[in-house]
């Protein structure tokens, strides 16, 4: 047996540094003390093998950070592109009893359009709605005694192409002329 351990002068240290120092035991505790031997070194390995990529995976971190803060004013002008989505076409129709109120509130609409680069066609008059009413003068007799009324509905129609988020924003934020009805149709 002494022979044996002179033969492999290698293991026994591993064993001794493995339990802390102490002695090498009988035979059958050496062969199991070498499987135990094998288990730390198969841990340590794969600690040490993950240690590295660790630093290799975030050196390829920084390096594309790196990447993309060098290229950053590019991408910032492409989100604000894609922020600012083309809305193809808007419809406003105004309405009103009124036609010098309407004329203005149209003139509203106009400038905020072209202020923001939208192409703005019109504003295009519609015809006028004209609802007459009839009515008897008297409640009980003189059939042939009426009075006529009439309600003039003035109409137009803006389309603005080519438009912008802002455009939607600054048509939202317009106060306009009280009497004014306001259809606002996107497609």
């Amino acid at each position: 047996m002494v022979t044996k351990k002179k033969a492999s002068p290698k293991k026994p240290p591993t064993f001794a540094k493995a339990t802390g120092g102490k002695a090498a035991p009988k035979k059958a505790a050496s062969t199991s003390a070498k499987a135990s031997v094998d288990k730390p070194k198969a841990k340590k390995a794969p600690k040490v093998a993950v240690e590295k990529p660790k630093k290799d995976l975030e050196a390829k971190v920084k390096k594309e950070l790196a990447k993309k803060v060098a290229a950053k004013p590019e991408t910032s002008k492409r989100e604000t592109k894609k922020e600012l989505p083309k809305v193809s076409v808007i419809r406003i129709r105004l309405s009103a009893f009124d036609h010098t109120v309407l004329d203005e509130a149209a003139a509203k609409i106009l400038e905020s359009a072209q202020r923001t680069g939208a192409l703005v066609h019109g504003p295009i008059p519609l015809p006028t709605q004209i609802r007459k009413f009839t009515v008897n003068r008297s409640t009980f007799v003189h059939k042939n005694a009426r009075d006529q009324f009439e309600m003039r509905t003035h109409r137009r129609l803006i389309d603005l192409s080519e438009t912008t988020f802002k455009t939607m924003e600054s048509l939202q934020s317009l106060s306009l002329p009280s009497g004014v009805d306001i259809e606002i149709k996107m497609g």
